[in-house]
Formats: C-alpha cells, structure tokens, sequence
C-alpha cells in the first residue's frame, strides 16, 4: 500500500452485525453498503456463489473509492446441496426453519478484500446443529421478525440462539464475518490489517 491510500477500511455491508465485529477488534473503518445483490446463477454452488456476490460488492464500492481497502462479505446457508438466503415471507421463513430443524447445515461466509484496484477472497464455513423445533417454537421465533433478514431465517447470535445446539467452526463466519481469517485475507493482498486497528 502506498503512502496515498487512506488508512481506513470501508466496509461494503449494512448489516449490523458485521459492523460490531469490526468494531469489536477496534478497527477503523467507516460503512458504504454496497447497493446491489447478486442472485445465484443456474446451477451455480452456494459457497461458489458466496464469494462471488462478496467480490461483487467489494468491487463496486471500491470502483469509487480506490485510496480505500474495502472489505465486502456474504453468508449463505446450505443444506441437501440447496442455498438458502434470506426469506422473502413468513411462510417462506417457516418452510426453512422446518427444512433445518433437526439438522445439521453448513454456513458459507465469503470476505473479499479490495486494494488498489486488486480484489482478492476466501471462504470459511462452519457447520450448523439446529435443534428439532416444534411449531409453537418456530410461531414464535417467526413472530420476533428476527429471521426475516437472516441467511437460512435465523440469528445464531441473537433470539435464534435458543434454536441452535452446536456450531463446529467459527461463531463469526455464522454470524457474518470470520474476523479470524482477515490477517491472512489483509496480508494477501499486501497490507496488514494491524495498521487499521486502534491499539
């Protein structure tokens, strides 16, 4: 990185749960969500596709923003080789916390990493142990609107928690943001993410 660049990171995501785990580690960084999403082309892999729509949105941003490392992430839920995103309706909401109860999913995280007009990725995933969740649970947990703008229709680090057994793997790639894959994904693409932490 040259002298140049701004020594804070744009992070090109709205969710807020991404935003506190950069805040967590003391990052410096300041929030430009990327404006568009990306849908699954035909026949297209869930974790293939999740670095995709993560280097899409690092990209876009980062076209206006070039003095900027800009950070970009995406989540998918898999199960039975099928994506799950997020649900469009509470029925649709339903039908994946019945299709994951019991079960065991995997969770794709994609981060991507722009820096001087390079973009470099990589993939985490962890795997998912839901309890069996009768309809009572499911009435409920649907009723706190919390699955309605979640990967798979559900938070682990929030209400959702209450429907999750086990996570093999890291908590931070469930929720959004593997925070412990950035040192490597920052010295990748020749910077180091130490410079843009408060410490």
């Amino acid at each position: 990185m040259n002298s140049s660049t701004a020594s804070r990171i744009i992070l090109a995501s709205g969710s807020p749960r991404r935003r506190e785990l950069l805040e967590l580690i003391g990052a410096r960084f300041q929030v430009i969500p990327a404006v568009e999403e990306e849908s699954p082309r035909p026949d297209e892999q869930p974790a293939a596709f999740a670095v995709r729509a993560a280097r899409a949105k690092a990209e876009l941003v980062a076209a206006d923003h070039p003095r900027n490392p800009v950070l970009a992430s995406d989540t998918v839920v898999e199960i039975d080789g099928r994506l799950l995103g997020k649900p469009v309706s509470t029925s649709e909401a339903r039908a994946m916390l019945r299709l994951l109860s019991g079960r065991t999913h995997r969770v794709h995280t994609a981060i991507a990493l722009v820096v001087e007009g390079a973009c470099r990725s990589l993939l985490d995933t962890a795997e998912v142990r839901v309890l069996p969740i009768d309809d009572r649970t499911i009435d409920w947990y649907i009723a706190t609107r919390e699955p309605m703008d979640k990967a798979g229709a559900y938070a682990v680090q929030g209400a959702g928690g209450l429907l999750v057994e086990s996570v093999a793997g890291s908590p931070q790639t469930v929720i959004g943001l593997p925070i412990h894959r950035l040192p490597q994904l920052f010295e990748e693409s020749g910077i180091e993410l130490w410079d843009f932490l408060n410490y």
